[in-house]
């Protein structure tokens, strides 16, 4: 059976040429960056050189990338980072309701320390409002957090906006651009941002290895300590070999941003297109254009995302029902619900994330067996078919109504 891979906001498969340039640096150029004989500084040489590459991505300096074990520990040590430095200025954070876990729960600790978090919340496409974003503002905060691209919706936030008014009150401001960094071009000087999160495994680069961007001159305290490691900001012996993995893995999506984005938007919007015209009831999640290239978000109403994930895995065809992080709870994602929908039309969502691998035919495939996996989940459904009023004049119209 045909196996097709429909979930690359979950991650994505290591490019050759960074599993090559890896194996190199486990085997032959194994030394400890901080030795000073050859070993080392050939190692080291080739972490600052993967310091450069990660660094043009996003257009900021090589000395403003500090190296981690992936999003999670970025997001932490920015949030953390900026809060800890500045208590003596204040202790308001602002963030948003549809963040990854990894800055919702990193906040939520930071609450039981003292510090006041403002959730804002999102219009029905997942996108923060600018004028929600003002009112919050007060002369004790001191860090706003909002992702760049939602890693279930795929919605774009307003990042150049939020980065102009957080620049104008001099409020630090932190992006998590874990599904964007790699995949959508980001320039950190255009969008004002201060720090930034980006993770290796989403762009065809190794688990366990991402980067930290701290705009020179802002001033963020450890939260893990020993030997001076990146420059005080993160101690441990650097991962070289995933280092440069990420180097390579970002000079790559770099010469090839425009033509990965252009193929991948051009069979999602096919996938999209043919999936509300072949199936009825269906819900587009997620902003119609301000959204990342490979992103299609559905509900389909009267099916349940497990069922569905199962018998799409079947077919051969891995999808997911939100992020991977939260699929072994069976909470509806609060993604969907805090953009409005109800908790049965959340509970009967896929996410589809396209990459660079996929083709036209993996697209045919998918709406060739996916109306009669769905016509089959609603025929058990109690629910299908005794609404019909309900749903004829708009399938969306009673989302709004929660």
């Amino acid at each position: 059976m045909k196996r097709i891979y429909f979930d690359h906001s979950a991650t994505t498969p290591v490019d050759p040429e960074v599993a090559k340039l890896m194996t190199e640096y486990m085997l032959d150029k194994f030394g400890n960056p901080s030795s000073i004989h050859a070993y080392g500084r050939e190692a080291r040489k080739a972490v600052e050189e993967a310091r450069e590459k990660v660094a043009a991505l996003i257009g900021a300096n090589a000395n403003e990338i500090f190296f981690t074990s992936g999003g999670t520990e970025s997001d932490n040590l920015a949030i953390k980072g900026i809060a800890y430095a500045n208590r003596k200025r204040g202790n308001h954070i602002i963030t948003s309701a549809i963040e990854h876990h990894a800055v919702l729960h990193t906040c939520e600790y930071l609450e039981k320390q003292g510090y006041l978090v403002t959730y804002l919340p999102v219009d029905e496409y997942g996108m923060v409002r600018i004028e929600d974003l003002k009112k919050a503002i007060t002369d004790k905060t001191i860090l706003i957090s909002i992702m760049f691209a939602n890693n279930e919706v795929g919605t774009i936030q307003p990042i150049k906006e939020i980065g102009q008014i957080a620049r104008e009150k001099g409020i630090y401001f932190h992006t998590d651009a874990v599904q964007a960094a790699g995949n959508y071009p980001i320039d950190v000087k255009e969008y004002n941002i201060d720090l930034l999160t980006l993770s290796g495994h989403k762009f065809h680069g190794p688990k366990g290895i991402g980067a930290l961007y701290v705009r020179r001159g802002v001033r963020i305290e450890a939260i893990q300590h020993g030997g001076g490691h990146e420059r005080n900001m993160r101690a441990g012996t650097e991962n070289v070999p995933g280092i440069v993995g990420l180097g390579k893995a970002a000079e790559i999506a770099k010469n090839e941003m425009a033509q990965k984005m252009a193929h991948i938007q051009r069979l999602r919007d096919k996938l999209i297109r043919e999936t509300m015209a072949k199936i009825p009831h269906v819900k587009l999640n997620g902003h119609p254009t301000q959204r990342m290239p490979g992103n299609a978000n559905f509900s389909f109403h009267y099916v349940e995302g497990e069922s569905l994930l199962l018998n799409l895995d079947l077919k051969g065809i891995a999808a997911s029902s939100g992020s991977a992080c939260t699929s072994g709870s069976l909470d509806p994602s609060h993604v969907l619900l805090a953009m409005g929908l109800s908790h049965e039309v959340a509970h009967g969502s896929l996410r589809i994330s396209l990459g660079r691998g996929n083709t036209e035919e993996e697209v045919d495939y998918f709406l060739a067996v996916m109306p009669e996996i769905i016509e089959r989940l609603r025929s058990m459904s109690p629910l299908y078919g005794k609404q019909p009023a309900a749903m004829s004049s708009n399938p969306c119209s009673h989302c709004h109504h929660h």
